[in-house]
């Protein structure tokens, strides 16, 4: 996936959630945030992050903040890049096997996961999960606590219990991750979900990117440790 006009800048604040305060040539901007997360050990003031320009220019703020670099190592933080990347990537590989369809937004029980698909070897339901949480070349999720998470392995769990194929799908949105694991400390509730689910047939997935200030793409895979 990629952004049409980016530019750079130093973060100043982030009054709430949804917008940030950045500087930009010396004059400070207000710009939205593209991710609601808590983001703290990123957003950090003095932090170089990416700004994409937003396409509507009647909106109230020009720019929407998208990546920040932790150190050396540059974070996509946006939380629509996740889906738009991991639709490219199954389009492009033909993931889960014989892709012939791949529908995203598809509502199952009482839950509504990211994309259904049709493959020659069946149908089923994925699940993507963005990941920007990182600790020692670890990549973690979540960064806090998500019912809703927990609530989406419950169905997929539930897919796989009337015949269906399920994914989840941990798109880590920065590179050279050793491996995937769940954020025990912060939410132990999704930990075991999820270990319940991979139990019961959810298969989980931990896809790594290579993120440039205007781009990211899904690389491969790399370990999960449950």
């Amino acid at each position: 996936m990629r952004y049409t006009q980016v530019v750079t800048g130093i973060f100043v604040a982030r009054p709430n959630r949804f917008v940030a305060r950045v500087l930009l040539d010396g004059t400070e901007a207000v710009c939205h945030v593209k991710n609601t997360g808590r983001c703290r050990e990123l957003l950090i003031p003095g932090a170089r992050v990416v700004l994409c320009v937003a396409d509507n220019p009647a909106r109230k703020t020009k720019y929407d903040l998208v990546a920040v670099w932790k150190g050396d190592m540059l974070v996509n933080m946006d939380s629509q890049a996740p889906n738009i990347a991991f639709g490219e990537w199954a389009r492009e590989t033909g993931f889960p096997g014989g892709l012939t369809q791949l529908r995203a937004e598809t509502a199952h029980d009482d839950s509504r996961f990211d994309f259904y698909y049709n493959s020659k070897n069946g149908d089923g339901f994925i699940e993507v999960k963005g990941v920007t949480l990182e600790n020692g070349g670890v990549a973690s999720f979540p960064d806090a606590p998500t019912a809703r998470g927990a609530k989406h392995l419950r169905g997929l769990t539930r897919c796989v219990e009337e015949g269906y194929g399920a994914y989840v799908a941990f798109v880590i949105q920065m590179p050279g991750m050793k491996y995937f694991t769940p954020n025990e400390a912060t939410d132990p509730g999704f930990a075991a979900a999820l270990r319940r689910a991979a139990a019961a047939g959810v298969k989980v997935l931990a896809l790594e990117c290579a993120v440039e200030p205007d781009k990211m793409r899904i690389t491969g895979s790399i370990d999960v440790k449950l």
